[in-house]
């Protein structure tokens, strides 16, 4: 009666995980299998080596979606001679927590063992389920793992963040993404290599892609497309695009159709064209383009293009830079919707930019001769008697803060390098320059 008790079981096992998503049975059992999050977990990094010698510190694993915290979790799970307990903050309470507790206490006691407690979307706890944890993470009774899609110093209390590792993951690269769809082409026992499938590289990197630097989306893809055709077909682009009903992109981050939409993008923010300068921001952002790269763009565009017509631009476009950073997708793309909106919209000017490499290219071609005396450095001992800082005008000394005098070295005298423009704010400096120096700005 148990020899068949226990048959039914196995089979029961073997059944259900027959029709587990492909993204669940593919999670990397040991580092060789996990892909993606050097910076974190590494080879060599203090994560993997804790992880390794079941040495781990309580940490709280930050990151978008698909990026690997519950994969990672789980590995600890299966790595660690801790005893692991698993909560979701969703479904569980306080009184969850404390039965946790007392059983850590015991394993603790009886069997000198140690007990992780792996708690998925903590953020969503309240302070009083968070300050439940805080005596038992601070005396060592639970190791606690949190995993979180949202700013931990936002939606996690101070005294538990102090007492935690901040573990930040980053969005899969689309090469991750394509090394994870292969792997799961290949792999006979958890994955599609049984079914011999063969796929295109411009379908792999359609779903890498598509994935957005999610790893359950990218398989999620792919398990569709596999359930679509017979043993031994081939996954292509135009399978994909029955999918999933809607264009895909053809963006090849390497190729010509990349650098034909970043110069339509910059040409477009510095054309003040806000509607065309939004296309292409999201072609880039369907096709997966790094955010970090779009975000210098629109940075770069504003001091380059903009300059002093409106400085606030270059502000926009830097909070634009940090908060890509900071949120990650999909909400970085309002942010950046700002910032190319703002600096598409704003008055334009070179003048900046045009005068460093003016500035630049003298420094490097002739000789510029040395430093005025009057404006040598004259705050150490003796300096006056090498002539440095005398007869130096300080300007707020005089009539509306300013003073004339000369500034450029002897062999510049009389050279320009600012033209300002009549554009926006640029246009007051213009008139500003022209009160003060009346013989260059005319």
């Amino acid at each position: 009666m148990d020899l068949g008790m226990d048959l039914f079981a196995t089979a029961e096992k073997n059944d259900s995980k027959k029709y587990e998503p492909l993204a669940q049975r593919m999670r990397p059992r040991n580092f060789d299998e996990f892909i993606g999050q050097e910076e974190a977990v590494g080879k060599g990094k203090y994560l993997r080596k804790m992880i390794e010698k079941d040495q781990l510190p309580s940490m709280i694993l930050y990151g978008p979606p698909g990026t690997g915290k519950t994969t990672l979790a789980q590995m600890v799970a299966s790595l660690t001679n801790s005893n692991f307990k698993k909560l979701n903050a969703v479904s569980a309470g306080i009184g969850d927590i404390r039965k946790i507790v007392d059983e850590a206490a015991e394993a603790r006691r009886f069997y000198q063992k140690r007990t992780i407690v792996f708690i998925d979307e903590i953020h969503r706890f309240n302070k009083s389920q968070q300050d439940v944890l805080l005596p038992y993470v601070e005396d060592g009774r639970l190791i606690l793992i949190g995993a979180t899609t949202e700013n931990p110093f936002f939606e996690v209390n101070h005294a538990l963040l102090s007492r935690v590792r901040i573990v930040r993951l980053n969005s899969l690269s689309d090469k991750d993404l394509m090394r994870m769809l292969k792997q799961a082409l290949e792999d006979k026992e958890r994955g599609l290599g049984s079914r011999r499938l063969t796929i295109t590289d411009e379908a792999v990197e359609a779903i890498a892609q598509l994935s957005g630097g999610d790893g359950r989306m990218a398989l999620n893809l792919l398990e569709q497309a596999a359930a679509m055709i017979d043993d031994g077909s081939e996954i292509n682009i135009e399978l994909l695009h029955t999918i999933l009903g809607e264009r895909i992109q053809t963006y090849d981050k390497k190729g010509d159709n990349h650098y034909d939409t970043v110069s339509a993008f910059i040409k477009s923010m510095r054309g003040s064209d806000p509607d065309a300068a939004i296309h292409y921001l999201a072609r880039m952002l369907a096709a997966g383009e790094d955010l970090n790269f779009i975000a210098r763009r629109v940075a770069i565009c504003a001091a380059e293009d903009v300059g002093n017509a409106d400085p606030f631009a270059l502000v926009v476009a830097m909070a634009a830079v940090q908060a890509v950073q900071f949120v990650g997708m999909p909400e970085a793309r309002i942010p950046l919707a700002e910032a190319v909106t703002y600096v598409a919209s704003a008055p334009k000017s070179n003048a900046a930019y045009m005068a460093i490499d003016a500035a630049l290219a003298d420094v490097r071609h002739r000789n510029c001769g040395p430093v005025p005396e009057h404006l040598r450095d004259a705050h150490y001992k003796g300096a006056a008697k090498l002539g440095h800082g005398i007869n130096y005008k300080y300007a707020h000394d005089f009539p509306y803060h300013f003073v004339k005098q000369q500034y450029l070295p002897n062999a510049l005298k009389g050279v320009t390098y600012y033209h300002p423009t009549a554009n926006g704010r640029e246009g007051r400096i213009s008139e500003y320059l022209k009160a003060c120096w009346p013989e260059r700005y005319k």
